[in-house]
């Protein structure tokens, strides 16, 4: 197959999403795989200089274009599934996992970087060499003989085996499907009725067709009157991919992810030990801001004794009020969703429903889009770019005219894609060695949200708002660096327990009226929300705080203790009743099975890591202190915070560590302070 014709091989500009086709994977690896195993050979010769540029614009520039190829490729595995698809990208994933693993454990590599003379280096590539060293040594470059076959062959197996999580996950998300009444759906939303309608319709059947996607889910949850009805969806989503699921095929689930998640943890426990540490917990902080399972742990425990009070009386408060208002006098998992609710209507006056109707996904972006603006001194605006699907919109970025980075946004839930919502990268910020032309960074936005109905424009719940802004963080992050090195360019080479800072960051704006006033428009009438309205969201936003807090710390104890205790980790479910019988104050069903669909750290890249959202929020909240301290009388954020923000944290990438970009922001190390403050669960409050 020619260059002419395989658009995985077309690197002039964007990827061709419109006319990729599983048929053109296998063809494309066929040249891009050969090619960069020559530029590994061609670079490791006895007679090639150990020099950073003359490696990078032989050995990075093939194993870019390769990791460009087959980044398309995941990322329509992820949000443009089909059959053909699925079968040509497990196919290829070994071929390209092997690869990997071989260069990042190839000792003749290993020497020539160690041969590197540092002091010609400049800075941004002295830190990109600093953690390249390390990575080699993560990645078994110091192993020989048979014990660096065993690392190569644990790689491949856990990529397979993550692929198998993952997609046990989305089929047994996709496949369950339930037909009820309108009688059964009392309570539920208008939009949601309107959709579930459609959906029934387009399939030929009378009633409302349910599924387990987040759009659908949480508002059935929250709102339906028939705890009956709660119950079937609790224990369809909370049985997702187990031994404990319906039957979908021959009396038994095809999906049960158990065998996968004890390989996984298996494998893992032997890669560390292979690697001279003694769990994988190790493994996984040796690249993170946080120095041992032992600080992290304590980290967690701490936050749990403080929140623990507050979750406390979230709950008594919640059982009082379902006792007395809504005759539940022994609430049962699935009826806390709609307790709280109810409670939090009762409350405030206020309901997620009442401000929905306000959120309209054209008029959030425009707001989301006027804050960055202003606070980072950019433009943003429409560009083109073949893509996957009609809904998905393309933009650039621009400062002073220049472009600085383009990003797609895929906002919609639909089948084939998973769920969830996150920031990729397309290709990053790079002075080429090659061609000596600067690449601009491309990112992928991508969310769940519910789809339009009726000719009216989506309708966003205020958390959608918020998970955009999130995304959007991580965006700005990568798109809005300086850094010319690609290895530390944007997100590249940032700890990971760091990496959320600026979209956890992101999210604070979506409680300032300064920001969202100018990002609401009712959708029959256009007005925008209105203060009282947003006062009462305001006062409801730390609604259960501890309880959201403690949930955070069991998934994450859970994650750590997991990885921690190679032997103990086997009898999975009995760590995660282990973790729960210490830091949960609502007690989940025996038969529940969240761990089975934990695709954070069994199929995504937050292994020994889900503490980092935690973590990262302590150095998001101190952050965000900053721009309160700075605000101007009408609570506008100050231009001049928000360039020394872009300027210390968002230009530097990963050019340096994470400590040193913090407290050339902030002028000191980060405090738990802002953290509880802005959860209200400080003593203040």
């Amino acid at each position: 197959m020619t260059h002419a014709i395989n658009p995985l091989l077309d690197f002039s500009n964007h990827p061709l999403f419109d006319v990729i086709q599983p048929s053109h994977i296998a063809p494309a690896l066929d040249q891009l795989l050969p090619a960069a195993d020559a530029a590994l050979e061609q670079v490791t010769a006895a007679d090639f200089p150990a020099e950073w540029k003359a490696i990078a614009s032989v050995l990075d520039v093939a194993t870019e274009k390769l990791s460009r190829a087959w980044g398309a490729v995941s990322h329509l595995h992820s949000v443009a599934d089909t059959p053909e698809l699925r079968a040509a990208y497990t196919e290829a994933l070994p071929r390209v996992t092997e690869f990997y693993t071989r260069l990042g454990a190839d000792e003749r590599l290993y020497a020539k970087y160690k041969a590197i003379d540092v002091a010609s280096l400049n800075t941004e590539q002295k830190h990109a060499h600093t953690l390249a060293m390390r990575n080699f040594v993560l990645s078994g470059a110091e192993l020989v003989g048979a014990a660096k076959e065993r690392f190569a062959a644990i790689q491949e197996r856990q990529a397979e085996v993550s692929q198998k999580f993952s997609e046990n996950v989305l089929d047994a998300t996709d496949q369950w499907s339930a037909i009820v009444t309108a009688e059964e759906l009392a309570g539920v939303p208008d939009d949601v009725l309107q959709t579930t309608r459609a959906a029934a319709e387009k399939d030929g059947v009378e009633g409302h067709k349910l599924n387990l996607k987040m759009p659908c889910y949480l508002p059935i949850m929250q709102f339906a009157h028939s705890s009956a009805l709660r119950e079937k969806l609790y224990r369809a989503y909370a049985t997702r991919a187990s031994d404990q699921s319906e039957a979908v095929q021959g009396g038994k689930t095809e999906q049960d992810n158990t065998p996968w998640v004890k390989e996984i943890l298996a494998l893992r426990q032997e890669e560390s030990q292979l690697l001279g540490y003694a769990n994988y917990a190790e493994v996984s902080l040796a690249a993170k801001m946080a120095q041992s399972p032992a600080e992290v742990m304590a980290f967690l425990r701490d936050l749990a004794k403080r929140a623990r009070p507050y979750a406390e009386k979230d709950v008594a408060e919640m059982r009082a009020f379902a006792a007395e208002h809504l005759n539940l006098q022994d609430p049962q998992p699935w009826d806390w969703p709609y307790i709280g609710e109810k409670l939090k209507e009762a409350r405030y006056a206020f309901s997620e429903q009442e401000v929905k109707p306000y959120f309209t996904a054209p008029k959030v972006l425009a707001g989301l889009f006027k804050i960055v603006e202003t606070l980072f001194e950019v433009s943003i605006r429409r560009d083109d770019a073949p893509v996957w699907h009609p809904a998905v919109e393309f933009y650039r970025i621009e400062r002073a005219g220049q472009l600085v980075g383009q990003f797609y946004l895929d906002p919609g839930a639909r089948a084939g894609k998973r769920g969830g919502a996150w920031m990729d990268d397309v290709r990053a910020r790079w002075l080429r060695p090659d061609t000596g032309a600067l690449q601009t960074p491309v990112a992928h936005l991508v969310c769940n949200f519910s789809e339009a109905v009726g000719g009216k424009p989506p309708l966003l719940t205020h958390d959608d708002v918020i998970t955009l802004f999130h995304e959007c963080g991580h965006g700005l992050h990568h798109m809005l660096t300086q850094v010319n090195e690609r290895d530390v360019s944007g997100i590249s080479g940032v700890e990971w327990d760091a990496v959320e800072l600026p979209s956890q960051f992101m999210e604070n704006f979506c409680w300032e009226w300064s920001v969202l006033r100018h990002m609401t428009a009712h959708v029959d009438t256009g007005e925008p929300l209105p203060r009282a309205l947003f006062d009462k969201m305001l006062a409801a936003k730390n609604f259960q705080s501890g309880l959201q807090t403690l949930r955070q710390i069991e998934f994450s104890l859970v994650d750590m203790l997991l990885h921690s205790d190679g032997d103990k980790a086997q009898d999975f479910m009995q760590v995660l009743r282990d973790v729960r019988a210490e830091v949960a104050v609502l007690q989940s069903p025996a038969w529940g099975r969240t761990l089975h669909t934990f695709s954070h750290i069994f199929a995504g890249g937050y292994a020994a890591g889900y503490y980092s959202y935690k973590w990262a929020e302590v150095l998001s909240a101190d952050a965000y202190a900053a721009f309160e301290e700075t605000a101007g009388a009408d609570g506008e954020p100050s231009i001049d915070t928000g360039r020394r923000y872009r300027e210390t944290i968002l230009e530097v990438g990963g050019s340096r560590p994470a400590m040193e970009s913090f407290k050339a922001f902030r002028g000191r190390e980060p405090q738990l302070d802002a953290l509880l403050r802005h959860q209200g669960m400080s003593a203040a409050h």
